[in-house]
């Protein structure tokens, strides 16, 4: 019973990593890509080598299979990724921060 259920919660957090991996993955894809329709090619090739080993049951394989995807995905980042301007670390985030607490800023009043 124990063994079981160490494989179960072994297995999933493999599932999880590679879940991740994939969504890192795909998202990276869209940094390299200049048009749309590029990018719908990369991302059919990665879903087909992600696909491909969706079978694999024994669990150092898949270990080592996730190890050397991290490694690849590492190596294939894009250098300068695109950033939402408004988001963290975005060209427009907190370009115009909100007044601190107790500074009251009148609107004007058009007569």
């Amino acid at each position: 019973m124990s063994a079981t259920a160490s494989f179960l919660a072994r297995r999933a957090a493999q599932k999880e990593r590679v879940r991740i991996l994939y969504r890192r993955a795909l998202k990276d894809t869209l940094n390299w890509a200049v048009h749309r329709h590029l990018f719908y090619e990369d991302a059919d090739r990665l879903r087909e080598r992600f696909e491909a080993n969706k079978h694999v049951e024994d669990l150092e394989t898949v270990e080592r299979m996730i190890a050397d995807g991290e490694a690849t995905y590492n190596k294939w980042r894009h250098p300068d990724p695109y950033i939402v301007p408004w988001a963290p670390g975005g060209t427009k985030f907190t370009r115009n921060p909100t007044p601190p607490s107790g500074i009251f800023i009148e609107k004007e009043r058009k007569i």
